[in-house]
């Protein structure tokens, strides 16, 4: 079984042809949902009373919720405008609301997971509750420019705690202060993370171990209409299938970017989590078979 933990969020999406009010989002929601198409996913996050009961029933359909906390007041809320090439985004509001108190806790019948996925959230937090587990065969991170600004040294210390980050090219230059993929890469292994993946958006990621470096392109789309959620959905596809493989061998680990870079292509077709919530096994074989022949040589 796989833990996913983080935000989950009611989310106000702007994009240059249509905006999205108080939608279902949040990166543990993406990611967890990602995972879900390979592995049971259980879900350890917080929302508010206002949390709407047909979000939580699509939450429930698709993951296990021993996890899930409802605490009184407000969920947290993002605010995010992206520009006309849909390629940055701008963060008008954050409003963490429960998230920024949540003591989060392990459930016991998560204890055992061998996989463990910390999704965009407070690293503090996020340090603390991977100890809560007996057995962690790996463990993943991601963070993001407001807590790389206002919590530099929890980051480090959080990425010193996991086997791998994900992160994305402009974070991993903000958090190492440098301008080379590879420095930055270089400079996150010196403080203990075994793997980093640095996303590129829509070309694709780099993956860096030891001193192997794999380049995986993004898979080409003509229509992007949405890119909320991409990262998380490629992480939570990546971590998913790992776990459902048991292994973490290199060999497996370039899969499951392959799968990352798959899953991340279904989330950016539609808005919010539609790409993903309609998915079936047969769509995801029959574009990694694409994706195989868009790159073999």
């Amino acid at each position: 079984m796989l833990t996913v933990f983080g935000s989950i969020a009611l989310d106000t999406i702007r994009t240059p042809n249509k905006i999205l009010k108080n939608v279902l989002g949040g990166a543990a929601t993406f990611a967890a949902i990602s995972a879900s198409n390979f592995v049971n996913t259980g879900l350890i996050a917080v929302v508010g009373k206002d949390f709407p009961k047909k979000y939580q029933k699509i939450l429930s359909k698709h993951l296990d919720l021993k996890g899930f906390t409802i605490k009184e007041g407000k969920t947290f809320r993002y605010d995010g405008r992206f520009d006309k090439t849909l390629s940055t985004r701008e963060t008008l509001k954050t409003e963490l609301n429960v998230l920024e108190n949540f003591k989060p806790t392990v459930p016991e019948e998560y204890r055992k997971s061998q996989f463990v996925y910390l999704a965009n959230n407070d690293p503090d937090q996020n340090t603390n509750l991977i100890k809560e587990f007996d057995k962690v065969k790996f463990s993943m991170c991601d963070t993001i420019d407001f807590w790389i600004s206002t919590k530099p040294e929890s980051v480090i210390k959080m990425i010193k705690a996991v086997d791998a980050v994900v992160i994305n090219d402009q974070e991993a230059k903000l958090l190492t202060k440098e301008f080379n993929l590879i420095k930055c890469a270089k400079k996150m292994m010196g403080w203990g993370a075994k793997y980093v993946i640095i996303k590129k958006g829509e070309h694709g990621s780099l993956m860096f171990f030891d001193d192997v470096i794999f380049p995986s392109a993004g898979f080409s789309l003509e229509d992007v209409v949405d890119p909320t959620g991409a990262g998380d959905s490629f992480a939570g596809a990546m971590i998913g299938y790992l776990a459902s493989k048991r292994s973490t061998s290199l060999s497996e680990i370039k899969k499951a970017i392959v799968y990352g870079n798959v899953l991340g292509s279904f989330a950016v077709e539609k808005y919010g989590l539609e790409g993903l919530l309609q998915l079936k096994k047969s769509d995801i074989t029959k574009r990694v078979k694409i994706y195989e022949k868009m790159i073999r040589f």
